[in-house]
């Protein structure tokens, strides 16, 4: 058996105990999460969608419906089906909004998400306000050093760049490479990506000479983990 068909089944597995109420929410979610992560798409969906019907017996408004459907989503975003995925994290918004208020990092991951879903679609004015919103939570509740902060602070730049607002991302990026500098190894990825990210918002600002000098940073730093 091909281990593609071994998936397939394994994922029919969970969905029939999860109907006979045999299959726990846990082990459906690590069940979904280990197909999301294979990008054994289809699978992740079924088990999702069956695992947020699990949730529910907790109560329509649990978190764990909230988390399911958060992970729905997330497959759907994977696979480009954004149209999909907005109304599934709204509600998962909606059920963290009313389980922990309006200043949580649950709502802050939605707003994020969903602000990333509009500056794909370039839904920008929509997009910058979620993702503002995302930022100024996690400032509040994390600090202005914490790693999720240079996340929120790298979508935020990649929406001003989607507008070619270059001198925006610029100092969103390197507010984002100092934070990541800081917290991670210095050949982490994280920091590598960022490095070529604000070299990318330098060249559009003419500054050269200083985009070269990023890039070369992560070449370095590249060349050193592949040797």
């Amino acid at each position: 058996m091909s281990p593609t068909s071994l998936v397939r089944l394994s994922a029919l597995l969970v969905l029939m105990t999860l109907s006979c109420g045999q299959q726990t929410w846990d082990a459906a979610m690590q069940a979904g999460d280990a197909a999301l992560q294979r990008g054994q798409y289809r699978e992740a969906e079924q088990i999702f969608s069956a695992a947020v019907h699990k949730a529910e017996e907790f109560g329509r408004h649990d978190r764990r419906v909230a988390v399911t459907l958060a992970h729905l989503a997330q497959t759907y975003s994977a696979q480009g089906k954004f149209v999909d995925a907005e109304p599934v994290y709204l509600e998962a918004l909606k059920i963290y909004q009313e389980v922990h208020g309006e200043n949580h990092l649950d709502v802050a991951a939605m707003l994020n998400n969903l602000g990333v879903l509009h500056r794909k679609h370039g839904q920008y004015a929509d997009a910058q306000r979620l993702l503002t919103r995302a930022l100024a939570i996690k400032e509040q509740l994390l600090g202005p050093d914490h790693l999720e902060v240079a996340l929120a602070l790298s979508n935020l730049a990649a929406l001003h760049s989607a507008q070619g607002d270059g001198e925006r991302a610029e100092a969103l990026l390197a507010r984002a490479l100092a934070v990541r500098e800081k917290q991670l190894s210095p050949d982490h990825p994280d920091v590598v990506k960022t490095l070529d990210d604000y070299a990318g918002a330098l060249r559009k600002l003419n500054r050269r000479a200083e985009a070269e000098a990023l890039e070369g940073r992560a070449n370095a730093i590249r060349a050193k983990v592949k040797s």
